[in-house]
């Protein structure tokens, strides 16, 4: 590889990166759109959890392995998050007026987003329940 390909390499690394911050930037921002507000409500309200739930591993004192999974939760529940507004976004360019295929696919979509928070619901019990019940000695 040539001193002249490298950087070339390395540039379009460097704004693949850019990119990849361009869309957790979307991701977080506020607009009028309403798709966007949508989102960001919800992504908002990730947010907020994923705060709460990090306080309380600290609060807590989680193990290592409790951490693990915690972060395992939050971050699939983001990344669905991010794909379920990427999925919709298509979707919109591609069908700006009501489909019925469209709206099945947004519905999968969001659906993968309920699994998700599910998934990391079920994860948090099983790392603070036994946590609280053992604080207020239930």
């Amino acid at each position: 590889m040539t001193k002249k390909s490298f950087y070339k390499h390395l540039s379009k690394r460097v704004l693949s990166f850019k990119y990849a911050i361009n869309g957790l930037y979307y991701a977080f921002k506020t607009q009028t759109n309403m798709q966007i507000f949508k989102t960001q409500a919800n992504m908002q309200i990730h947010i907020v959890a994923m705060i709460c739930v990090i306080i309380a591993g600290f609060y807590f004192q989680v193990s290592t392995t409790e951490w693990l999974f915690l972060m395992l939760a939050i971050v699939l529940v983001l990344i669905s998050e991010m794909v379920n507004t990427a999925i919709e976004e298509i979707v919109n360019f591609i069908s700006p007026t009501y489909n019925t295929k469209a709206g099945i696919i947004k519905d999968l979509a969001a659906a993968f987003v309920l699994l998700s928070a599910i998934f990391a619901i079920v994860v948090g019990a099983i790392v603070f329940i036994p946590k609280l019940l053992l604080a207020f000695s239930i």
